[in-house]
């Protein structure tokens, strides 16, 4: 069988300090939307005149949380008057795959047998902006709109472009594939980068 490419797609998002944590928020529920393949129904949030769509599952809202306020920490802890601070989201999608042969076989339990084998990863760049004058706000409270239209696009032409990557459910589990959220993910070299920019 050969071994699935694992996608890797970017996106790169200017903020404002005063939306930052919704337009965050907004982002990765419209990716876990696309993704989160259980029954669930849906929800919606509201960002800057858009109607995202929100997954109203308690533990991935209580992640996304978590998730969203440690980077909001960051980027506020590291900006500077000018702005420019810096931050990054990892999401990152598993399929559980039983280990094969050697010391993963019949020497170890079930549980220890299982593997889970990354098939999707989103890199969402964020970087903060601080406008000095008033004239700057409007200009970007202006932009942020449409910049966050078409990233929340972005991702929608991506999923549904991309599905072939996708494993197969093989398990009853409420939630077939894993997920992880991780700040600041370091590099992997392996992975197959396709960038996109909102």
């Amino acid at each position: 069988m050969e071994a699935r490419k694992r996608p890797e797609y970017v996106l790169e998002i200017l903020v404002d300090p005063v939306y930052v944590a919704d337009i965050v928020r907004g982002i990765l529920h419209t990716i876990f939307f696309h993704r989160y393949f259980p029954s669930m129904r849906p929800s919606s949030l509201d960002v800057l005149d858009l109607t995202l769509p929100v997954v109203a599952d308690p533990e991935l809202q209580t992640l996304i949380e978590t998730r969203v306020g440690q980077l909001v920490r960051q980027l506020s802890s590291t900006s500077s008057p000018s702005g420019g601070s810096r931050g990054e989201l990892g999401v990152r999608f598993f399929e559980k795959r039983r280990r094969k042969g050697g010391l993963g076989g019949w020497l170890t339990s079930t549980a220890k047998s299982e593997e889970e084998v990354c098939w999707e990863v989103w890199k969402l760049k964020f970087t903060l902006t601080t406008p000095r004058t008033e004239t700057e706000r409007t200009a970007l409270l202006r932009a942020e709109a449409p910049a966050l239209q078409k990233t929340a696009m972005t991702i929608v032409k991506i999923v549904n472009r991309d599905k072939d990557h996708i494993p197969p459910i093989t398990t009853s589990e409420m939630n077939p594939f894993p997920y992880e959220i991780l700040l600041n993910p370091r590099a992997e070299s392996d992975a197959k980068t396709i960038g996109f920019f909102a």
